[in-house]
């Protein structure tokens, strides 16, 4: 996993930095593949924007009380893969993704598709006060519940809520 700084993100000298964790499969469970594919994600049922809400909500809860197995527990088996263990996974997070890590506030968006997958925009203020996106990709597991297959955080269009 290396960062990089996506263009255009410097705010009061420092630079945003984007994490991009690489997931495995696309989320093609229980008829969500053709809103995906589209974009559109009017067809994804509401139980389902539902669990996706309450598994990212949950991994921040976790990662506010430094729950390393919990948050490690809704990241998608590819991540998992890649880091191996809670702590490993942990370690990455807390020192990159601190908005996330230590939200302030978080305000779910519209879910949409991008190249086969469900992304989940995320308002994050970060602890420094500091208003981010988080695009949560979501990957649907064979027994239905759902996990985060990756996150990057990006400057929010029109800049700080």
């Amino acid at each position: 996993m290396s960062w990089r700084a996506e263009p255009g993100l410097r705010r009061s000298g420092t630079i945003v930095a984007r994490r991009v964790f690489l997931g495995a499969a696309g989320a093609c469970a229980r008829g969500v593949s053709h809103a995906v594919a589209t974009g559109r994600l009017d067809d994804l049922p509401a139980a389902d924007r539902a669990a996706i809400r309450d598994v990212i909500s949950r991994q921040m809860a976790a990662f506010q009380r430094d729950a390393a197995a919990e948050a490690f527990a809704f990241a998608a088996p590819g991540i998992r893969a890649i880091f191996g263990t809670p702590a490993a996974f942990l370690a990455m997070v807390r020192p990159g993704s601190m908005p996330v890590y230590r939200p302030r506030r978080a305000d779910f968006e519209d879910p949409v598709g991008r190249q086969g997958r469900i992304v989940q925009p995320v308002r994050v203020v970060g602890p420094d006060g500091a208003t981010v996106l988080a695009l949560y990709e979501m990957e649907a597991q064979p027994d239905g519940t759902w996990l985060i297959a990756g996150c990057s955080l990006v400057a929010p269009p029109g800049g700080d809520a």
